[in-house]
């Protein structure tokens, strides 16, 4: 049976912290192996995850103080020099900066004024065609934008099954299809017709709802939503 004065060297692979994050994801190590790889060694009596053990006791388990240490404080462990205190409160100060920077919040795509304004500076100006989809979750944020297809000034071809397939890798819910007319022209054409209806019956096949295709020129776009042509 394991003791926890036995190196961390000697254990089975599958439970060094280290590797068991690797295996696992590293949401699955306690506190202590998640500090134990920070520190990287203990001392000849007390390896690596005993030692986070004390470190923690002492700061009552809770991660909050334990940001709140001194130098002076952590150096009071057994195999604490300088160099570990100085991970441990890198580590910490991490922590703390990215609490504190501003979340990065996806655009939401609901309507069709949305993804215009989200797609118009990348579209309006170009002289061929471009398709693009955009993936949403099923609060209307975004998940990623990804361009089908580059056509020429008055038709990009576009294949229904990498539609799709993108919907199904990145488990989207929701999609919007928008594409530029560098004519300028607003009314769809034949082709936009046909391939909205083909999308369409892709999406409901994949239990997938098709949101809106957006025509965007410069200055204007035509919704098929709005005109409730989906």
């Amino acid at each position: 049976m394991r003791t926890t004065s036995l190196p961390i060297s000697c254990w089975a692979a599958e439970d060094i912290p280290a590797i068991k994050g690797e295996n696992l994801g590293y949401e699955a190590l306690t506190n202590a192996e998640l500090l134990s790889i920070i520190i990287g060694s203990g001392t000849q009596d007390c390896n690596a995850v005993e030692t986070s053990r004390i470190i923690l006791n002492q700061c009552g388990n809770n991660l909050a103080q334990l940001a709140k240490a001194s130098p002076q404080d952590l150096a009071t462990v057994r195999g604490l020099g300088k160099v570990k205190v100085s991970r441990i409160l890198a580590c910490m100060e991490l922590g703390k900066r990215r609490e504190s920077e501003p979340q990065d919040v996806k655009p939401e795509l609901s309507t069709a004024t949305r993804a215009y304004n989200h797609y118009r500076m990348r579209l309006c100006d170009l002289d061929h065609e471009e398709f693009w989809v955009s993936y949403l979750n099923t609060n209307y944020r975004l998940i990623k934008d990804v361009r089908i297809s580059i056509g020429g000034i008055t038709e990009t071809a576009v294949d229904v099954r990498v539609i799709m397939r993108e919907a199904v890798l990145c488990n989207a819910t929701i999609i919007v299809c928008v594409h530029n007319h560098p004519s300028g022209r607003l009314s769809p054409s034949k082709y936009d017709d046909q391939l909205t209806t083909s999308i369409k019956n892709a999406c409901q096949t994949m239990r997938i709802h098709f949101q809106d295709h957006v025509i965007v020129t410069d200055g204007a776009y035509y919704s098929y939503h709005e005109n409730g042509k989906i």
